[in-house]
């Protein structure tokens, strides 16, 4: 019994002197950190690499590469069309704000020469993009379409200006989701082709 109450008696006074020895008047000192990366992390740059872990086929060190030539969308749209002296080269970015659908459908010109050529990958990419909502004949009766409602009937809109159609679809409208991230400037503008043909009951 005596034992006990020793044994009581020092985990009291243990747990007394710990008490006291951990209050400090200062409150700089945080104590002991268990995890301090949760504290104090790591900021990785992914352009450099640690010394011992650089990677030798790449000739900065880095362990980024490019990606795979036309895996990823790039903002930066070079395009050539045309052949010999009537070869044209322009820079297409698109800087016209979302609700300034007017000035896109006042000012915009397609850059793109009409021809078969044209047309015919503009209906490849409205195939691919476009025809589940609008329909294969621009109809508004896609599958998707059908569910839907309310997708408008090209053959209703014939006098839709072409800076219209590029401007919807870069940024979208109503319940038409925008496809500026999925498809090239250029690849739109042949898509417009192709709309104003199906407008025109082509």
């Amino acid at each position: 019994m005596k034992f006990m109450r020793l044994n009581r008696s020092l985990l009291v006074m243990a747990a007394a002197m710990l008490t006291i020895t951990a209050c400090k008047r200062g409150h700089d000192n945080p104590g002991s950190e268990y995890a301090p990366n949760m504290y104090e992390p790591v900021g990785y740059e992914p352009y450099k690499q640690v010394d011992g872990f650089k990677t030798p086929y790449n000739r900065y060190g880095t362990a980024l590469w490019l990606p795979v030539k036309g895996t990823v969308s790039r903002r930066n749209y070079n395009t050539t069309f045309g052949e010999g002296d009537s070869t044209v080269r322009n820079l297409m970015i698109y800087n016209i704000p979302s609700d300034s659908i007017e000035i896109a459908e006042r000012t915009l010109v397609n850059p793109i020469p009409l021809n078969e050529k044209t047309l015919a990958e503009g209906k490849e990419y409205y195939t691919r993009f476009c025809q589940h909502c609008h329909g294969e004949t621009g109809k508004g009766d896609g599958l998707v379409g059908a569910q839907y409602k309310g997708v408008p009937n090209y053959a209703s809109m014939s006098g839709m200006k072409e800076g219209h159609i590029f401007h919807v679809i870069t940024y979208g409208r109503n319940r038409m989701w925008p496809h500026g991230s999925q498809i090239t400037p250029e690849d739109r503008w042949k898509i417009v082709h192709y709309v104003q043909k199906l407008q025109n009951g082509g």
